[in-house]
């Protein structure tokens, strides 16, 4: 069975699952960045050359191989929920778990982290905080319908965030530790 985080830009999927990695001896995989790792360019790159459905192919095509995967913390990228099929079968192998972000805090997150904004391109021509108002209201309503259980990341230390993750895993009986 594997984790899979979703949720939006900077809502702390990986940070998040690489702190789970580690409370939970689970190995921890990005989505993103495995295809970075693929094309040999960052996803902004991809973008600018290749166009948003290239990369979108791409992301299908990753999200597949993870989907085999057993055991491991897998974050997707923010608008991997946009096709049916990825979300299918991450789906049968693993719980699926939204980190839902407040669009101003995703904002400040965006403002704060330099790689953030050098790598990860915008999606539409508004400028930034319209962009994710209008991302997350779109995305929302997918997020919600695949999700196995919501966690909040907007008011809350890391820490307590991934123990709280943990306690829910462990009161559903998806992972077994003490």
């Amino acid at each position: 069975m594997n984790i899979v985080l979703i949720g939006f830009r900077c809502s702390g999927k990986t940070t998040i699952g690489k702190m789970l990695s580690d409370r939970l001896s689970m190995g921890f995989i990005d989505a993103d960045e495995r295809i970075e790792k693929k094309c040999d360019m960052t996803i902004r790159e991809i973008f600018q050359t290749k166009g948003e459905s290239h990369f979108r192919l791409l992301e299908s095509d990753i999200l597949g191989d993870l989907e085999k995967l057993d055991g491991k913390i897998i974050a997707t990228g923010g608008g991997a929920v946009l096709k049916y099929k990825n979300m299918q079968g991450l789906k049968r192998n693993g719980v699926i778990i939204l980190l839902d972000v407040e669009p101003d805090v995703a904002y400040e997150r965006i403002k704060r982290d330099k790689a953030t904004r050098k790598n990860r391109p915008p999606l539409t021509d508004k400028n930034l905080l319209t962009e994710i108002n209008e991302q997350i209201e779109l995305r929302r309503p997918y997020y919600r319908n695949v999700a196995d259980f919501v966690v909040k990341t907007s008011e809350k230390p890391v820490e307590d965030i991934v123990s709280d993750i943990i306690k829910i895993l462990k009161n559903k009986k998806v992972i077994n530790i003490d």
